[in-house]
């Protein structure tokens, strides 16, 4: 689907430190290009203030600080339009870089942070024991979820099913590829899904599901959550078929179909993203998944995840 051409580019802007262009994969998002200049008088003024990974982890106000010290250095206006992007139902999300400016990954999770911390704040994620998470992709895998399984296709679905919070964005950030052909992030949009009103209309779509979390995950609970909501008078989604415990038949069965739908659909983007660019989304009204690798044994991928809640 297209977006109205009065919508198509509606944030695109250029000033001398930063550029937002229509994102040449797909008319939903935005790319914004940071200059070189502003990229490096940020990682500067960071390592100047003593500001380490360790810092950020250990010190929750100092993430913050370096989404100010980003301001600094590309205007206060910066932060009201990532916002203003996440928000607005016709688009709800974005990708930006470091450049090659550097390639330290410790800059790109000091990056990723400010960028998300102008967003809102990062929940905690039980899986790594941090506000942050990396995890690695390879040839082999024995974990208990498809994330870390290369040659099969991660499908499509929501962040924070089977957590006790909101889960309003979430942000991923590519910081290590190598041997690498495949793994696109894979994206939908709600409103571009051609089978949104048939499975947002059905009885089931206000039956509320049990999701319960893998071992790995270290969450022991068990979340009861609608897949449909009323979101801002439209329709917002939560859903993962992995974590998902139908109790009947016909509960899995309009499960199965839904996910087999948003796979074949024709708006599924398959978004091609460089070491050390990140991707925003809008959680509530955006679905994302992962194409299957080609086999090579060689194969590492390392991701940065940060996923969390608005300001109000």
């Amino acid at each position: 689907m297209v977006i109205a051409e009065k919508q198509r580019g509606k944030y695109e802007t250029k000033t001398n430190m930063y550029e937002v262009k229509v994102h040449p994969q797909t008319d939903r998002l935005y790319h914004i290009q940071l200059s070189k200049k502003a990229i490096q008088r940020f990682l500067d003024t960071v390592k100047a203030e003593n500001y380490s990974v360790q810092h950020l982890e250990y010190t929750p106000y100092s993430r913050l600080i370096v989404s100010s010290i980003l301001l600094d250095h590309v205007g206060e206006e910066f932060c009201d339009l990532l916002r203003n992007i996440v928000h607005d139902r016709e688009s709800g999300g974005f990708t930006i870089g470091l450049d090659g400016v550097t390639e330290d990954t410790d800059e790109y999770v000091i990056f990723s942070t400010a960028i998300s911390y102008l967003l809102g704040s990062s929940n905690f994620d039980s899986m790594s024991g941090k506000y942050y998470a990396r995890f690695s992709v390879k040839h082999t895998d024995n974990s208990d979820s498809y994330l870390r399984q290369a040659y099969r296709l991660f499908t499509l679905h929501t962040d924070g099913t089977f957590v006790d919070e909101p889960t309003d964005w979430l942000l991923m950030m590519k910081i290590v590829e190598e041997s690498a052909c495949g793994g696109e992030s894979r994206l939908l949009h709600l409103d571009d899904w051609k089978d949104l009103d048939k499975f947002s209309n059905h009885p089931l779509a206000s039956h509320k599901f049990t999701y319960k979390a893998p071992s790995s995950k270290n969450v022991d609970l068990e979340i009861q959550r609608l897949t449909f909501f009323n979101y801002n008078n439209k329709p917002g989604v939560s859903f993962i078929d992995q974590f998902v415990y139908p109790e009947t038949i016909e509960e899995a069965k309009y499960l199965r179909d839904l996910s087999h739908s948003m796979e074949t659909d024709e708006s599924v983007t398959e978004l091609k993203l460089p070491v050390g660019d990140l991707v925003v989304v809008n959680n509530i009204f955006w679905l994302h998944g992962r194409a299957a690798f080609e086999v090579n044994p060689n194969l590492n991928r390392e991701l940065l995840r940060q996923r969390g809640r608005f300001h109000q």
